[in-house]
């Protein structure tokens, strides 16, 4: 692997969502990152839901406490979460998770109906910082509590190549519901 190319990805991903760029403008960035960047898990082209607002929502985040380890599959092994806090959502409650590591990080994964019809089976994510996606699924307020945008909802690295490992959705972010937004499955 090529670090310096590997950190140039994560310093395109954190602009591409650090930007002003609207939700279609957004989508073709990233298609193109995917498309263009020799650390891209896919050549894209990706395919996404159409936009729906109703897979918005701004929720109360209630503290929760403990940890969750996660296997990736691969060399990474173990990752350590701990639960920053409940989300409760329209859809069900989901655990937002701090990546328990060096430099840390928001992680929040989760599966929904859609998984394994159309979208990725393992599940899919809302942002997982450490990676570069800022504020866009996830966006806490200043009132204590977060805006969701499943319009953001992406898929794991692993969702596109076996090659790569990801730590994948807890069965405590297991939706019942289908969130008919956000990426669909790669293959």
């Amino acid at each position: 692997m090529d670090a310096l190319a590997l950190a140039d990805f994560r310093a395109r991903v954190a602009a591409m969502y650090l930007s002003d760029a609207d939700l279609a403008g957004f989508r073709a960035l990233r298609d193109d990152l995917f498309a263009t960047h020799p650390q891209s898990a896919a050549p894209g082209p990706l395919r996404y839901f159409p936009p729906s607002e109703e897979f918005v929502a701004t929720v109360p985040l209630t503290p929760a406490e403990g940890e969750l380890e996660i296997a990736t599959g691969g060399e990474d092994g173990v990752l350590r979460y701990e639960r920053v806090g409940i989300l409760d959502t329209p859809w069900g409650p989901l655990t937002l998770f701090w990546l328990a590591a060096y430099g840390g990080g928001l992680f929040l994964p989760f599966r929904d109906g859609t998984s394994g019809r159309e979208t990725y089976g393992a599940g899919r994510y809302l942002t997982d910082t450490v990676k570069g996606t800022h504020g866009r699924g996830v966006e806490a307020l200043p009132d204590g509590r977060v805006r969701l945008d499943f319009n953001y909802a992406y898929n794991p690295s692993c969702a596109y190549d076996d090659a790569w490992a990801c730590p994948l959705a807890p069965y405590e972010n297991r939706l019942p519901g289908q969130i008919r937004a956000g990426e669909l499955s790669y293959h």
